[in-house]
């Protein structure tokens, strides 16, 4: 892949890193490092090196770093730097296929370049590419948008968004799924998801025809793969000059790996324990036939595992002793989730295939359903096909699944607290985090993560901090465990409000561990081929619980607590009066 060149900022003076070095006790590490402190106000940083910004762009080439800077990566002060994407509006690129507010785009841009952000993400919407028929793609706003954030000195997380924008918590606008493939729909409704009473979701193609050739001739997994062809194809020059770095994977509705049991379109409401999604023909099919192939012809999908909007112990299936504990319960529950498997890891093969070569990491979505993980039946995690109890772990068999891609898990709800939780739905999004994580991590792969809700606060901050390096900065070398990386959901003009946007750069800072912005932390290998298939007994090993790993109480990169609160409704009042 050709090298070329882009003028962004990029730290100088880096100093080599000598890794056979004595190592000091950490209290005088940690002195040192305080020594070359400089005040800022309230925001006194501590600085892990010499880096600086540069005082205008450098041109740098998109080559991998430099041996010493490699090491300093993996050894030194920046192991413990994670950088930080922000999402981009929803509708940044228009339903119409337009790009409205380029000027104001290109200013909120700058405005993030210049607070340390390391990149955006992008939904890469099928619905708007692809919308005048099969095969005919028109990427050229797309292409506007990355010359865009190209130009801003920015990296690129681009999602491959084959699902509808609409129905989902934080949806704001609506995107459906291309027209020509709705009206496949029309003729035969069984290629969406539906539920017990019949209703049909067109949020996303059920996975029951993933490899039916329904859509003028071809299988959804090939709708899919074409259309990632034709990205990378099209968008050549913004992966051969490093600008897209990341390809997150749209694997079911809002993105995530899940069934779409709890949509808002349908009168879910929080905290309801959703409904499975399984009852489309093709589905209801494979389930008879895996049903008769187990020696139980008789047994059918679930009659009796409620509605949306039921708690657990009002429902037959997820009630104290339900039917999820009996044979015939266990059996539905591990195929439901063993679908949902196959699905992502057929999807990222084809993926894989496609973006092989490319300078970029792979990802995959898992939603944080965080509501009855303190119930012992975990209802809403199973009917989004979760496997997930107390003595069987249904997120590392993903992880697993997603090793062999080389690809990344990406989780959500890094914000939430228990504390903020209402006590009825039993909800432990701490907890649900540390699992997901230690799964990932325990299979060798990269976590990454964003928040679920847009937050402001110090305390969403400091929230997100901690499970990015649960276990603090590493002050002689690399953190035990750390993210890869965080998206920010999302660009606002709220966000970028002064108040809101203070207290944001200081985050920004505190991902960096207190280091400035280097672009050659998001510069990455070439994406490998795929491993062979892993069988399906050995990704259900992973079920098996672990203990996960040890998390700090609270981080120690904090953006500050209730004094730092005060004192800024204290200067907001007095520059108010000012004004």
């Amino acid at each position: 892949m050709a090298s070329t060149v882009s003028a962004t900022l990029k730290p100088v003076g880096s100093p080599k890193v000598t890794l056979n070095r004595p190592e000091l006790p950490a209290a005088d590490v940690h002195n040192k490092l305080k020594q070359q402190n400089s005040f800022e106000g309230l925001n006194a940083n501590i600085r892990f090196s010499s880096h600086r910004r540069a005082k205008a762009p450098q041109a740098v080439t998109t080559n991998a770093p430099s041996e010493s800077t490699s090491a300093e990566l993996s050894y030194g002060p920046l192991a413990n730097y994670v950088p930080l994407f922000v999402m981009l509006q929803l509708e940044v690129v228009s339903t119409e296929n337009e790009l409205p507010n380029e000027d104001k785009l290109e200013k909120q841009l700058k405005e993030l370049k210049e607070a340390g952000v390391d990149g955006v993400m992008v939904d890469v919407w099928w619905g708007i590419t692809e919308s005048k028929g099969p095969n005919q793609y028109d990427w050229s706003s797309y292409r506007r948008l990355f010359q865009l954030v190209q130009k801003s000195g920015l990296r690129i997380q681009a999602i491959m968004s084959f699902h509808q924008c609409g129905g989902n918590v934080g949806d704001a606008v609506y995107i459906p799924i291309p027209d020509w493939v709705l009206a496949v729909g029309e003729k035969d409704p069984d290629i969406f998801y539906t539920n017990r009473s019949g209703n049909r979701n067109k949020e996303y193609l059920s996975l029951g025809v993933d490899n039916l050739p329904l859509f003028h001739g071809r299988t959804a997994v090939e709708m899919y793969r074409d259309y990632m062809k034709s990205f990378r194809e099209s968008m050549s020059e913004f992966f051969e000059s490093g600008s897209i770095v990341d390809i997150e994977v749209g694997l079911g509705p809002a993105g995530e790996l899940r069934y779409p049991s709890y949509p808002e379109t349908q009168g879910w409401k929080f905290p309801g324990i959703g409904e499975f999604q399984c009852y489309d023909k093709y589905l209801k099919q494979d389930f008879q036939v895996a049903a008769a192939k187990a020696g139980h012809p008789e047994w059918e999908l679930p009659d009796d595992a409620g509605t949306y909007n039921d708690m657990p112990e009002k429902t037959g299936f997820f009630k104290t002793n339900g039917t999820y504990l009996t044979e015939k319960g266990k059996f539905f529950l591990e195929w439901y989730s063993n679908k949902l498997i196959e699905h992502g890891d057929q999807i990222l093969d084809e993926a894989n295939q496609v973006f092989q070569g490319c300078k970029v990491k792979l990802a995959a979505k898992v939603s944080g359903i965080h509501w009855w993980y303190r119930d012992d039946s975990h209802a809403c995690e199973l009917t989004s096909g979760y496997y997930n109890l107390k003595d069987r772990d249904g997120y590392r068999p993903l992880a697993r699944m997603i090793s062999r891609h080389h690809g990344t898990l990406n989780f959500t709800c890094l914000e939430m607290r228990n504390s903020e939780q209402p006590a009825e739905a039993k909800s432990a999004p701490e907890q649900l985090v540390q699992q997901v994580s230690s799964s990932g991590w325990a299979e060798k792969i990269d976590v990454a993560g964003e928040n679920a809700l847009s937050r402001y606060d110090r305390a969403g901050y400091n929230q997100i901090l901690l499970h990015v390096r649960p276990n603090g900065v590493g002050k002689n070398g690399p953190p035990k465990q750390k993210m890869a990386g965080v998206t920010y959901l999302r660009l606002s003009d709220q966000l970028l409000h002064p108040n809101n946007f203070r207290i944001f750069k200081l985050f920004v800072k505190k991902m960096h561990a207190d280091q400035d912005y280097c672009r050659d932390v998001t510069d990455f290998a070439p994406l490998p081929r795929s491993k062979p298939k892993i069988p399906m007994d050995e990704l259900l090993e992973a079920t098996k619980p672990i203990k996960p790993f040890p998390w700090n109480r609270e981080t120690d990169m904090s953006v500050g607590g209730v004094l730092a609160d005060y004192l800024d409704n204290l200067f907001n009042k007095f520059f108010s009066i000012m004004n």
